[in-house]
């Protein structure tokens, strides 16, 4: 038996995961220590792993997170308003599947945009594909696109991406153009996808940031209803890491 073409014809059909263990296994002289079925079994498993470690990191690098986040590092201990319970709930993804949003207010430095991006990452892991904007790069994003022509190709691929996570919505008011974008945004993944929007402003107080009452009305009404919300207090994270 030629392993060399083996090999070879393993890579052409792209099982680089399972060419590695093959590998691995002959140089070795491992196959002893395996049955036909584990061997079998211990290769198609070599060639899962390698092909979901090379998806997630895909979508780790298009969605493209503020910051590297992962609930191993989010700080229970800082009072701040944490619910434990709930982000581990949050953390298995069922709201996601269910096409549920998640809205994450409070003052600035209390970690509203490293949760989010936490949350991020664990749907990478689960195998969502994910996105992340500021508001306000979003915004310049489909006005470009409006000028461009590319507006309804940059809308359906927000359409198809299970979660979108929005970071510092309310830093600046949306005019009148922005007004309907941001609805057609929100018309397009209401009910079949979920967004993340993080804020320093209460949801009340999102009325305020649009220039046009109706369009509030119609984007808070599908954003609020049967949303989760996570409410943060307390002092700036930022200081805390500082004193330790």
């Amino acid at each position: 038996m030629n392993i060399n073409a083996t090999f070879e014809k393993l890579h052409t059909m792209r099982l680089h995961g399972f060419a590695q263990a093959y590998r691995e296994v002959t140089e070795n002289a491992l196959d002893k220590n395996f049955s036909p079925d584990e061997l079998i079994a211990h290769l198609i498993e070599s060639e899962y792993n390698d092909r979901y470690n090379r998806k997630l990191k895909r979508l780790i690098r298009q969605a493209r997170f503020k910051q590297q986040a992962s609930f191993e590092q989010i700080n229970f201990n800082h009072p701040r308003g944490i619910d434990k319970t709930t982000l581990l709930r949050l953390q298995q993804g069922d709201w996601i599947k269910k096409s549920r949003d998640l809205i994450i207010t409070g003052p600035s430095g209390v970690g509203k945009s490293f949760i989010a991006c936490a949350l991020g990452f664990q749907a990478c892991s689960q195998e969502f594909k994910t996105m992340y904007y500021t508001t306000n790069k979003l915004l310049d994003r489909m006005t470009l696109a409006k000028a461009d022509g590319s507006y309804f190709k940059f809308m359906d691929k927000i359409a198809k991406t299970k979660l979108l996570i929005i970071d510092d919505f309310g830093l600046k008011k949306i005019d009148h153009k922005q007004c309907n974008m941001i609805l057609d945004l929100i018309d397009e993944r209401h009910g079949s996808s979920s967004t993340i929007i993080t804020s320093q402003l209460p949801v009340k107080a999102w009325y305020d940031c649009f220039a046009e009452p109706t369009i509030a009305d119609a984007v808070l009404d599908r954003l609020s209803n049967g949303s989760y919300r996570i409410e943060l207090t307390g002092s700036s994270m930022r200081k805390f890491r500082k004193e330790e």
